[in-house]
């Protein structure tokens, strides 16, 4: 494909391990994989809020006992927060209205995620939820092929809400690979009738344990077929897990990216990506 642009764009203070954002008229929400909070920060004054999405929640929880929420959905005005799904504590999905700025709902998915195991084939240890899209009518959940398996799988739930009755479509494929490690899904959105999604090429066998990084792509695929029109590798160094849309004009499409530095340092950069409209 044509050439694409990565820039840093600005720097957070406050927010550790980013996993997912969602931008929305200068605010961009930011959760992080090992806090209790979901973030709140305005572009245009840096102000920084925090809405606990948890009880007692804290910014560094123990990775034994985090709830992992690695992917952040909206429709309408409410965001979804889903944890990965990794571990049994790692089962909660919180609905958090974007206008009252409150907590809507708490939900326990482990009945939904086991049924996903069991349809998709996939070992408890091998499932590590970490990219979610909702377009009112289906519900996209990614899983992360950093498993022995390399399962990076995309469910499809047929449901306006996770809560009644589905049906379930399971798709399977072979991401890029970097020295010999397969990629796998960390984040996706819905743009029109694509799906644009990151993966992350990490030398580890495990769900669980964090290995070298080397490197991320940036991939599109046609919601009608769900077979992928590109993949297009965007660095050598950086383990981007969230992904967001930000504008779109003159043949252009520019998102905002996040990185999990796997460290409890509280700062995140923002990065601007920018590709070529094909």
């Amino acid at each position: 494909m044509e050439k694409f642009t990565l820039e840093i764009l600005f720097q957070i203070i406050g927010i550790g391990s980013a996993s997912g954002l969602f931008y929305n008229n200068d605010a961009l929400y930011v959760i992080g994989d090992n806090s209790g909070f979901l973030y709140e920060y305005n572009m245009q004054n840096q102000q920084l809020n925090q809405h606990a999405l948890i009880d007692n929640p804290t910014q560094n929880i123990p990775k034994n006992l985090k709830p992992d929420f690695e992917s952040l959905t909206h429709h309408n005005d409410t965001l979804y927060v889903f944890g990965s799904g990794s571990t049994e504590n790692r089962n909660k999905m919180i609905e958090f209205d974007l206008k009252s700025k409150t907590v809507l709902q708490k939900n326990n998915l482990v009945d939904l995620y086991a049924v996903m195991q069991n349809f998709g084939e996939i070992k408890p240890e091998d499932f590590n939820l970490e990219g979610a899209i909702f377009d009112g009518e289906n519900w996209y959940l990614f899983n992360r092929g950093n498993g022995v398996s390399n399962k990076n799988t995309i469910f499809t739930i047929h449901a306006k809400n996770l809560g009644e009755e589905f049906a379930l479509i399971s798709v399977n494929y072979k991401l890029p690979k970097i020295k010999g490690v397969r990629s796998s899904f960390t984040d996706a959105v819905l743009v029109d009738d694509k799906i644009y999604f990151l993966s992350t090429a990490e030398d580890t066998k495990s769900t669980y344990d964090d290995g070298e990084i080397l490197g991320s792509f940036i991939g599109r695929i046609d919601v009608k077929t769900m077979k992928i029109d590109f993949t297009q590798k965007i660095t050598s160094t950086n383990k981007f897990e969230g992904l967001t849309f930000y504008k779109k004009e003159n043949n252009k499409i520019e998102f905002l990216l996040c990185e999990d530095n796997d460290t409890e340092v509280l700062e995140t950069k923002i990065y601007k990506l920018t590709l070529p409209i094909k």
